[in-house]
C-alpha cells in the first residue's frame, strides 16, 4: 500500500468524487479525514465503510469558506494523527443557471460560488501550508473541471471559479516549492448529484465524447492519487479527466 501511514484531508469527501477520493486513499494505507459541510451523515457512512474494511478515517466537519472553521479543520487533524502529508480540496458548491439568463445569476449564486469554489481552496492550503511543509512528498490536488476550457458548465460564475483555482494552483505550486507539488485534476462530466443535473445530460455527454462515455468518480480518484502520490516530478499541472473532450474537441 503505498499510503501507508500517510494523513490526508479530503474537503467535501462524504458524497460524488470526494467519496470515491477518500476510499481510494483509504485502500492504498492513508488515514484518511472525511471533511463534510453538511453531508454528515454521509461523511459517517464513508467513515464506518473504511473502518469496516481495515482502513482508518475520521469525518470532520468544517464549512472551507469560513478561515476559522478551515484552521479547526487542520488543527483537529494534526491532533488527531500528528502531521498532513495530502489534501485534496474537492469541496464545491453550485446551482445550475442557464447562462443566457444573465438577470438569474445573482449576487447570492455570485457569493456563494466564489467563497466555496476559489476562496476555499485558499483557505485549506494557507492553513495546510505548515504542516505539509513538514513532510517529505507532500502535496496538494484541486479538483477542478473542465469548464475553464469551453466556458461551459452549470453557471458562468462555476466555470470562472474553477478557471481561477487552475490558476491558484499554479501560484501555490510557486509558493510551496520545493517542498510541497501542488497539481489539478479537470474531471469532465461525472454521475454524481453535484448541480443536480439531468439523466439526459449524461447521456448527452457521452455521445459527444470521443471515448463514447464519461468518466466516473473512481478514474477522477485514481488521477488524484497519481498527482499526489506518484508524479513526484509534476507541479503546477492540471490532468484533464474527460473521456477525451477537450483533447480532441473540434475546431
Amino acid at each position: 500500500m503505498k499510503l501507508r501511514n500517510k494523513i490526508a484531508v479530503v474537503t467535501g469527501g462524504a458524497t460524488g468524487i470526494g467519496r470515491a477520493v477518500c476510499e481510494r486513499f483509504a485502500a492504498e494505507g492513508a488515514r484518511v479525514v472525511v471533511n463534510f459541510a453538511h453531508s454528515g451523515d454521509a461523511a459517517r457512512q464513508v467513515v464506518a465503510e473504511i473502518t469496516e474494511r481495515g482502513g482508518e478515517a475520521a469525518a470532520v466537519q468544517a464549512d472551507v469558506a469560513i478561515d476559522d472553521q478551515v484552521r479547526s479543520l487542520m488543527r483537529q487533524t494534526e491532533e488527531r494523527y500528528g502531521g498532513l502529508d495530502y489534501l485534496v480540496n474537492n469541496a464545491g458548491w453550485s446551482k445550475r443557471t442557464p447562462h443566457h439568463l444573465l438577470d438569474e445569476l445573482t449576487d447570492e449564486i455570485w457569493d456563494r460560488t466564489l467563497n466555496t469554489n476559489l476562496r476555499g481552496p485558499f483557505y485549506c492550503m494557507r492553513a495546510a501550508a505548515p504542516l505539509l511543509r513538514r513532510n517529505p512528498g507532500a502535496s496538494i490536488v484541486n479538483v477542478a473541471s473542465v469548464a475553464p476550457y469551453t466556458g461551459d458548465g452549470s453557471t458562468i460564475v462555476y466555470a470562472a471559479s474553477k478557471a481561477g483555482l487552475l490558476s491558484m494552483t499554479k501560484s501555490f505550486a510557486r509558493v510551496m516549492a520545493p517542498e510541497v507539488r501542488v497539481n489539478a485534476v479537470a474531471p469532465g462530466l461525472v454521475h454524481t448529484r453535484f448541480a443536480g443535473w439531468p439523466e439526459e445530460t449524461f447521456e448527452i455527454g457521452a455521445g459527444q465524447a470521443p471515448l463514447r462515455r464519461i468518466s466516473t468518480a473512481e478514474e477522477v480518484a485514481a488521477a488524484v492519487l497519481f498527482l499526489a502520490a506518484d508524479a513526484t516530478s509534476m507541479t503546477g499541472e492540471t490532468v484533464r479527466v474527460d473521456a477525451g473532450v477537450i483533447a480532441l474537441r473540434r475546431a
